[in-house]
């Protein structure tokens, strides 16, 4: 039996309860998405850091064993990965998920390679899932129940501004005396978001880990809608009156396209993250075509003020920046409804 009191376990295991009692197992049927396995770096590449659960980055060496779990990864700037059962394989994400790399931006290294040794364990050598540390779901909400206040942040692209918009909002709101709650809803596992949350002020934070799910591409739609819908419901039974919701990646990305239509529903408004006038505009006009209410434009187009006033010229939206969401605007979006572009 191969010990584990020296693997690195990686951010997506944070959820693992009782690790002292876990074992390296085979892996004698086909793993699926979620499912934790144990792995050996077999050559350093991309990712030369493993994210541990308290969010140290602690160096990885060839040879060592980490504790992940499978999963996919989309990310345009980054690594391309899908699950693939057996025992070659990729980590694709800094926080532990484990699949195999199919493309990658042409500014990213080879991938760090790892074998994946056999299954994590429980004591009675049954294979383990994140499913299985998932939070209850909580009881469905009547129709006629108020819907909580939330605000949804999305993106023209990854690395448009998301979560720092997102840390706008929740800086805002704490500042006035809100209690704001803050949900990933999509993504790779990855901790680095939600301390950024945590930073800011939330009081009451959740992912799709908390969820069982250690990155969500390759999961049904209506899974999908039902636990952003967890989400929110989770964060009210908490004690969050104010929420954001943060989705991933860009409006073009398949979680992201199927979770749009559901928004109208479940919050109060979009504040659109952009890099610029042209993706302002065009992304506006996608949401809005989708029965979707943008509240404002924010991001990384309001690095420069002339930009910004570019994007508020072709949207009709305020524009704002994290500081002035943090400064007071994130309050008045609340209470406010878009000017049609």
């Amino acid at each position: 039996m191969r010990d584990l009191s020296c693997a690195k376990w990686s951010h997506v295991t944070r959820t693992v309860s009782d690790r002292q009692g876990c074992r390296l197992g085979g892996l004698a049927a086909p793993t699926r998405l979620g499912d934790l396995v144990v792995a050996q770096v077999t050559k350093v590449g991309g990712h030369e850091r493993l994210e541990d659960t308290y969010g140290r980055r602690v160096r990885l060496h060839n040879g060592d064993l980490l504790v992940g779990a499978c999963g996919n990864r989309y990310a345009t700037d980054s690594y391309e990965g899908y699950h693939r059962p057996g025992p070659r394989a990729h980590l694709l994400t800094v926080g532990g998920v484990i699949g195999m790399a199919v493309s990658w931006h042409a500014s990213c290294p080879a991938p760090t390679e790892v074998e994946v040794l056999g299954a994590l364990t429980g004591e009675d050598n049954r294979p383990l899932s994140l499913e299985l540390f998932a939070r209850p779901r909580p009881p469905l909400r009547a129709a006629s129940a108020a819907r909580p206040l939330a605000v949804s942040v999305l993106g023209s692209s990854m690395s448009s501004g998301k979560t720092t918009t997102a840390a706008g909002l929740i800086r805002g709101w704490t500042r006035s005396g809100l209690v704001a709650g803050a949900a990933k809803v999509t993504g790779s596992g990855s901790g680095k978001d939600r301390w950024s949350y945590l930073d800011a002020g939330a009081q009451h934070v959740v992912d799709f880990l908390d969820f069982g799910m250690a990155s969500t591409l390759g999961y049904p739609a209506d899974h999908l809608r039902s636990t952003m819908t967890a989400m929110l419901d989770a964060l009210v039974q908490d004690g969050a009156n104010v929420i954001v919701l943060e989705i991933a990646d860009g409006l073009f990305q398949e979680e992201t396209r199927l979770l749009t239509g559901s928004l109208p529903k479940v919050c109060h408004g979009v504040v659109l993250a952009v890099n610029d006038a042209l993706a302002a505009r065009a992304g506006v006009d996608l949401l809005q075509a989708s029965g979707v209410t943008v509240l404002a434009v924010s991001g990384l187009v309001t690095m420069s003020p002339l930009a910004a006033r570019e994007a508020a010229a072709a949207t009709g939206l305020p524009v704002l920046s994290p500081a002035q969401l943090a400064g007071g605007a994130a309050v008045d979006l609340l209470a406010t409804r878009p000017v049609p572009a």
